[in-house]
């Protein structure tokens, strides 16, 4: 496979940079071709505006940003960008939890190179949430936090780690289209030491060796008949019981 990192943190001696440096080496040995987006050694431009667009006549934003696409228009990063993610078969996304989401670096880089038209489409047929110009490929993120996975639980203090994921896993990397591979968190990382680093690294290699065999979240494809002309689920779609956001996996 190739598989295509997007990764932000910006120590390059942190803990998270010892285990993107796992990751690769350990797909490396898999066999599959690697390919790295390191955002902060990038100095990546976090903030998506009209500079990225070229010459566009829209004033709406998101319009704009699929006019610029259709003209190819858009900057030259962002072009770079798109172009590992269309040559890639899977996605891994790693970062920190901070403030119960990605870092805002991380977060320009979906605003920018998710663009309308590339990202999602709109218009006639609204390629989104299941369909797209990225569907078939696999997201997965791998995920660092201070915070205990008791903290992450079902009724932990910072709620279930699986509902903070959901604006990612559903929002971003459902929405575009992509087949999305459950999270792999790594909690209580500000306690590390040598056994846990060695933990943690295992744990990552064997979500990395089952990256093409892993069942995806089954999330309910927006086209897929589950959805009424309002995009509301249809009665009795759901599973005895199920509320908030576990109404969309099937």
């Amino acid at each position: 496979m190739n598989i295509h990192i997007v990764y932000a943190h910006p120590s390059a001696t942190s803990l998270n940079a010892s285990l993107r440096d796992e990751a690769v080496k350990a797909l490396d040995e898999l066999g599959h071709q690697v390919t790295v987006s390191d955002l902060y050694a990038m100095n990546w431009k976090a903030t998506a505006d009209y500079d990225d667009l070229g010459p566009v006549e829209d004033g709406n934003f998101m319009a704009a940003s699929g006019q610029a696409f259709e003209a190819g228009s858009l900057s030259a990063d962002i072009l770079a960008e798109q172009e590992k993610l269309l040559a890639s078969d899977a996605i891994l996304f790693q970062f920190p939890l901070w403030w119960f989401s990605m870092p805002a670096i991380m977060k320009g880089w979906v605003d920018r190179v998710l663009a309308n038209g590339f990202g999602y489409g709109s218009g006639r047929g609204w390629k989104r949430y299941g369909d797209g110009r990225l569907a078939g490929k696999r997201a997965m993120a791998v995920v660092t936090t201070g915070a205990a996975e008791a903290h992450l639980s079902d009724r932990g203090v910072n709620g279930s780690f699986d509902d903070l994921m959901f604006p990612i896993n559903h929002g971003i990397f459902f929405y575009t289209g992509m087949d999305v591979l459950p999270p792999l968190l790594i909690p209580s990382t500000v306690k590390f030491d040598e056994d846990d680093y060695a933990a943690a690294a295992r744990r990552l290699r064997e979500h990395l060796e089952t990256l093409e065999t892993t069942e995806p979240i089954a999330y309910r494809k927006q086209a897929g008949g589950d959805y009424d002309q309002s995009k509301r689920l249809k009665p009795g779609r759901e599973r005895p019981g199920t509320t908030g956001f576990d109404l969309h996996i099937a």
